[in-house]
């Protein structure tokens, strides 16, 4: 299975987000920015490489990377 063979979903609890930034410094492929108030958003999902640092790297368990087969 290669990356084409497979789809990613992000999700980002703004309930649990404290908005350190984390997600948007790990990340090397440059998918999220941050808004106005320093929320993550995703803006940039064809980039994503499902490496998931950015939900290993988050202190409040605030970011989800789901990642489906399309076999």
């Amino acid at each position: 299975m290669n990356k084409t063979d497979q789809s990613v979903k992000i999700n980002i609890d703004e309930s649990l987000c404290k908005r350190c930034g984390f997600c948007i410094e790990y990340c090397n492929t440059k998918v999220y920015e941050a808004d106005q108030d320093g929320l993550p958003l995703v803006k940039n999902l064809d980039n994503c490489t499902k490496c998931r640092l950015c939900e290993l790297r988050c202190p409040d368990f605030a970011v989800k990377v789901e990642v489906e087969n399309n076999e």
